[in-house]
C-alpha cells in the first residue's frame, strides 16, 4: 500500500527530476513499446509509409504509454497486454492530434511542420483515419475487447468535449463548471483510460481498475490546467504563446480572474476576448488582467487539488511497487515547463 508519506513528500525532491530519471525503471519497456508501435504502423502504400516515417520522428514525452506501464508495474507486471494497451492509446492519441491540426489549421506540431502543412488537409484527415483504424485492429488482433471498450469510450468523450467547447466558445458563456466538464472529456478521459488500461493489463481487481480510472481523471484535469496556465505565463512557466487568447478560448485562469474583478472590468475583458483579431496591446491587457486578479494563483491552486485527489486515491490501493515513481510522474506533470 502506498505510504502516507507520499502525500507529504517534499516537492523539492521531485521537481528537479527529469522525465528520463523518473521513467528509468521502465526505460526498457518504453524501448520495446517503440518497436511494437512502429511495427503496427507499417504500410505498403508508398505515400502513407513516407508520412508515417516523418511522423515517427516527432517523438513527444510519451506520457500516456508511461502511465500505462507505471500503472501495470504497480499492480502486477508489464507484459504483452501492456504493450497492446500503450500502442492502442498512442495510435488513437496521435490520430486526434493530427485531426486537431487540420481543424485548427496548425502549421507546427512538436517543432515539426504539421502533416496537413506538408501533405495538405486531405492527407492529414486520411492519416488520422488510418491510425484510428489501426488502433481498433490492434485490439481485435489481440482479442483485447475490454481495452477496446475503455478506449472507444474515451474517444467518444474526447469528441463530445471538443464539440462542447466549440459550441461554448461561439456562445461565449463559459463557466467554471462547463470548463471542467469540457477538459474532463477532451483531455482527462484519455489519461484516465491510460491508467485504467494499465490496471486491466496487470490485474483482475475491479477496485484497482476503478481507482486508477479515477486517478487518471484527476491527473488529466491537472494536466490540462497546467497547459492552460502556459498561455498566461510571464515567469517560470515556459515561453507563452497566447494561442488560447488569440483563439478566444476561455480557460480557468481567465475564469478565476473574472470571478474577482468588478463588473465593468469583466465586461471590458469579455469584449476584448470576443475580438477575432487582437492587437498585441489587447492580448497584454487580458494577460495583465488575469495576473491582477490572481487568475494564475487560483488556477494553480485548483491544479494542486486535483493532483492531491489522485495521490489520496493511490494511497488507498494495494500498490506492490513503484508508487514513488508514479508520484514523481504526477509532480513532473504539474511542474513541467512546457
Amino acid at each position: 500500500m502506498a505510504s502516507e508519506a507520499l502525500l507529504k513528500k517534499d516537492d523539492s525532491t521531485t521537481n528537479d527530476l527529469s522525465l528520463k530519471e523518473i521513467t528509468a525503471p521502465i526505460q526498457n519497456d518504453l524501448t520495446t513499446f517503440r518497436t511494437f508501435f512502429k511495427n503496427e504502423l507499417r504500410s505498403d502504400v508508398f505515400v502513407l509509409d513516407q508520412i508515417i516515417q516523418y511522423l515517427l520522428r516527432q517523438k513527444g514525452k510519451e506520457i500516456r504509454p508511461t502511465l500505462v506501464f507505471m500503472t501495470a508495474r504497480m499492480f502486477g507486471k508489464i507484459d504483452n497486454r501492456s504493450f497492446v494497451a500503450a500502442t492502442m492509446i498512442e495510435l488513437l492519441h496521435t490520430a486526434t492530434l493530427i485531426h486537431d491540426d487540420v481543424v485548427d489549421e496548425a502549421d507546427l506540431r512538436r517543432d515539426f511542420l504539421s502533416i496537413n502543412k506538408l501533405w495538405k488537409n486531405k492527407a492529414g484527415v486520411l492519416l488520422g483515419d488510418f491510425l484510428l483504424s489501426k488502433g481498433l485492429l490492434v485490439a481485435l488482433d489481440h482479442k483485447e475487447y475490454q481495452l477496446l471498450h475503455v478506449l472507444s469510450d474515451a474517444v467518444r468523450k474526447m469528441s463530445e468535449g471538443e464539440l462542447r467547447q466549440l459550441k461554448t466558445s461561439k456562445l461565449f458563456n463559459m463557466t467554471e463548471e462547463r470548463y471542467f466538464q469540457i477538459i474532463s472529456e477532451k483531455t482527462a478521459s484519455l489519461i484516465s483510460a491510460c491508467c485504467e488500461c494499465g490496471a486491466i493489463a496487470a490485474t483482475d481487481d475491479e477496485k484497482v481498475m476503478s481507482g486508477m480510472r479515477e486517478i487518471g481523471m484527476n491527473i488529466g484535469i491537472a494536466f490540462q490546467i497546467k497547459d492552460d496556465l502556459f498561455d498566461y505565463g510571464i515567469d517560470n512557466v515556459g515561453k507563452p504563446t497566447r494561442n488560447d487568447i488569440q483563439e478566444r478560448k476561455v480557460t480557468l485562469p481567465l475564469i478565476k480572474a473574472l470571478e474577482k474583478a468588478p463588473a465593468l472590468e469583466q465586461l471590458k475583458i469579455r469584449r476584448l476576448m470576443k475580438k477575432r483579431k487582437k492587437k498585441t496591446s489587447n492580448v497584454n491587457e487580458i494577460v495583465n488582467f488575469v495576473h491582477k486578479y490572481d487568475g494564475l494563483k487560483e488556477a494553480e491552486k485548483s491544479m494542486g487539488e486535483y493532483a492531491e485527489k489522485a495521490l489520496k486515491t493511490l494511497n488507498a490501493l494495494p500498490v506492490q511497487q513503484g508508487a514513488e515513481d508514479f508520484v514523481s510522474l504526477i509532480q513532473f506533470i504539474i511542474n513541467r515547463k512546457k
